[in-house]
Protein backbone atom coordinates (compact mmCIF):
# COMPACT_ATOMS: atom_id res chain seq x y z
CA UNK A 1 0.00 0.00 0.00
CA UNK A 2 1.73 3.07 -1.24
CA UNK A 3 1.94 5.45 1.46
CA UNK A 4 -0.20 8.70 2.18
CA UNK A 5 2.95 10.90 0.74
CA UNK A 6 3.51 8.68 -2.81
CA UNK A 7 -0.09 9.27 -2.95
CA UNK A 8 -0.18 12.85 -3.04
CA UNK A 9 3.11 12.67 -4.92
CA UNK A 10 1.76 10.83 -7.78
CA UNK A 11 -1.31 13.23 -7.42
CA UNK A 12 0.72 16.57 -7.71
CA UNK A 13 2.28 14.80 -10.74
CA UNK A 14 -0.81 13.76 -12.69
CA UNK A 15 -1.92 17.85 -12.04
CA UNK A 16 1.29 18.99 -13.07
CA UNK A 17 0.97 16.97 -16.44
CA UNK A 18 -2.77 18.72 -16.99
CA UNK A 19 -1.46 21.89 -16.58
CA UNK A 20 1.26 21.58 -18.91
CA UNK A 21 -1.06 20.42 -21.53
CA UNK A 22 -3.24 23.12 -21.17
CA UNK A 23 -0.62 25.41 -21.37
CA UNK A 24 0.53 23.97 -24.71
CA UNK A 25 -3.39 24.22 -25.60
CA UNK A 26 -3.12 28.23 -24.56
CA UNK A 27 -0.26 28.42 -26.51
CA UNK A 28 -1.63 26.71 -29.28
CA UNK A 29 -4.73 28.98 -29.47
CA UNK A 30 -2.96 32.43 -29.01
CA UNK A 31 -0.97 31.55 -31.81
CA UNK A 32 -4.09 31.20 -33.64
CA UNK A 33 -6.05 34.00 -32.71
CA UNK A 34 -3.14 35.90 -33.17
CA UNK A 35 -2.95 34.99 -37.25
CA UNK A 36 -6.36 35.73 -37.31
CA UNK A 37 -6.49 38.88 -35.69
CA UNK A 38 -3.87 40.11 -38.19
CA UNK A 39 -5.68 39.06 -40.91
CA UNK A 40 -8.76 40.63 -40.24
CA UNK A 41 -6.71 44.02 -39.40
CA UNK A 42 -5.58 43.14 -43.19
CA UNK A 43 -8.88 43.13 -44.08
CA UNK A 44 -10.52 46.20 -42.35
CA UNK A 45 -7.66 47.91 -44.09
CA UNK A 46 -8.41 46.59 -47.32
CA UNK A 47 -12.10 47.95 -46.70
CA UNK A 48 -11.27 51.45 -46.06
CA UNK A 49 -8.64 51.71 -48.66
CA UNK A 50 -12.02 50.21 -50.88
CA UNK A 51 -14.45 52.29 -49.74
CA UNK A 52 -12.04 55.34 -49.55
CA UNK A 53 -11.53 55.03 -53.45
CA UNK A 54 -14.92 54.18 -54.52
CA UNK A 55 -16.07 57.47 -52.35
CA UNK A 56 -13.68 59.95 -53.93
CA UNK A 57 -15.02 61.87 -56.64
CA UNK A 58 -13.57 60.59 -60.01
CA UNK A 59 -13.75 62.57 -63.51
CA UNK A 60 -16.22 60.65 -65.57
CA UNK A 61 -14.38 58.07 -68.07
CA UNK A 62 -15.55 57.99 -71.72
CA UNK A 63 -18.21 55.13 -72.20
CA UNK A 64 -18.99 54.55 -68.68
CA UNK A 65 -22.60 53.70 -69.17
CA UNK A 66 -21.80 51.00 -71.62
CA UNK A 67 -20.62 48.06 -69.50
CA UNK A 68 -25.16 47.87 -68.14
CA UNK A 69 -26.06 48.10 -65.06
CA UNK A 70 -24.21 51.60 -64.22
CA UNK A 71 -20.95 52.15 -62.45
CA UNK A 72 -23.19 51.65 -58.76
CA UNK A 73 -23.57 48.23 -59.77
CA UNK A 74 -20.28 47.43 -61.15
CA UNK A 75 -18.62 48.91 -57.83
CA UNK A 76 -21.38 46.90 -55.59
CA UNK A 77 -20.34 43.53 -57.62
CA UNK A 78 -16.82 44.44 -57.08
CA UNK A 79 -16.49 45.16 -53.61
CA UNK A 80 -18.87 41.76 -53.40
CA UNK A 81 -16.13 39.84 -55.45
CA UNK A 82 -13.18 41.73 -53.53
CA UNK A 83 -14.63 40.22 -49.93
CA UNK A 84 -14.61 36.64 -51.66
CA UNK A 85 -11.50 36.99 -52.17
CA UNK A 86 -8.18 37.86 -50.24
CA UNK A 87 -7.98 41.44 -51.15
CA UNK A 88 -5.16 41.97 -48.16
CA UNK A 89 -2.34 39.99 -50.44
CA UNK A 90 -3.54 42.21 -53.57
CA UNK A 91 -0.72 45.31 -54.05
CA UNK A 92 -2.11 48.60 -54.12
CA UNK A 93 -1.30 48.93 -57.86
CA UNK A 94 -3.70 46.33 -58.27
CA UNK A 95 -6.24 47.51 -56.08
CA UNK A 96 -6.28 50.82 -57.67
CA UNK A 97 -7.06 49.25 -61.04
CA UNK A 98 -10.05 47.06 -59.57
CA UNK A 99 -11.09 50.35 -58.40
CA UNK A 100 -11.06 52.04 -61.32
CA UNK A 101 -13.20 49.67 -63.42
CA UNK A 102 -15.41 49.65 -60.42
CA UNK A 103 -15.99 52.93 -60.58
CA UNK A 104 -16.10 53.51 -64.37
CA UNK A 105 -17.80 50.34 -65.10
CA UNK A 106 -16.43 50.85 -68.56
CA UNK A 107 -14.68 48.48 -70.94
CA UNK A 108 -10.88 50.24 -71.69
CA UNK A 109 -7.72 49.22 -73.10
CA UNK A 110 -4.31 49.62 -71.46
CA UNK A 111 -3.26 52.91 -72.54
CA UNK A 112 -6.30 54.02 -71.25
CA UNK A 113 -5.95 52.53 -68.07
CA UNK A 114 -2.57 53.99 -67.27
CA UNK A 115 -3.99 57.33 -68.09
CA UNK A 116 -6.92 57.34 -65.76
CA UNK A 117 -4.43 55.97 -63.36
CA UNK A 118 -1.70 58.86 -63.85
CA UNK A 119 0.71 56.41 -64.66
CA UNK A 120 2.97 57.23 -68.16
CA UNK A 121 1.93 55.98 -72.06
CA UNK A 122 5.36 54.77 -72.62
CA UNK A 123 5.42 51.29 -73.78
CA UNK A 124 6.88 50.28 -70.70
CA UNK A 125 3.68 51.61 -68.51
CA UNK A 126 1.56 50.08 -71.22
CA UNK A 127 3.39 46.71 -71.36
CA UNK A 128 3.21 46.04 -67.40
CA UNK A 129 -0.20 47.32 -66.96
CA UNK A 130 -1.34 44.70 -69.79
CA UNK A 131 0.37 42.12 -67.20
CA UNK A 132 -1.56 43.03 -64.72
CA UNK A 133 -5.04 43.09 -66.44
CA UNK A 134 -4.03 39.62 -67.71
CA UNK A 135 -3.83 38.94 -64.12
CA UNK A 136 -7.22 40.21 -63.68
CA UNK A 137 -8.76 38.52 -66.37
CA UNK A 138 -7.00 35.10 -65.26
CA UNK A 139 -8.25 35.76 -61.81
CA UNK A 140 -11.94 35.81 -63.01
CA UNK A 141 -12.33 40.09 -61.73
CA UNK A 142 -11.80 41.59 -65.53
CA UNK A 143 -13.08 39.84 -68.89
CA UNK A 144 -10.78 40.44 -72.28
CA UNK A 145 -13.71 40.53 -74.36
CA UNK A 146 -11.82 41.56 -77.46
CA UNK A 147 -7.53 41.60 -77.61
CA UNK A 148 -6.60 44.43 -76.01
CA UNK A 149 -10.13 45.90 -74.59
CA UNK A 150 -10.97 45.14 -70.90
CA UNK A 151 -13.69 45.25 -68.80
CA UNK A 152 -15.39 43.82 -65.70
CA UNK A 153 -16.17 39.84 -65.85
CA UNK A 154 -19.90 39.77 -65.03
CA UNK A 155 -20.35 36.42 -65.51
CA UNK A 156 -18.12 35.85 -62.44
CA UNK A 157 -19.90 38.84 -60.60
CA UNK A 158 -23.84 36.87 -61.25
CA UNK A 159 -25.07 38.85 -64.35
Amino acid sequence: MPSLMEALEARRAEVLGQAERLREQIAGLSEELSRVEERLARLQIARETVEEVLAAPSSPVPGADAAGGGADGVAAALVKAEAELDVTVMSPEYRAVIALFATSGAAMRCKEVCQHLGLGTEPRHVEGMRSKLKRLVERGILAEPSSGLFKVDGRKLGW
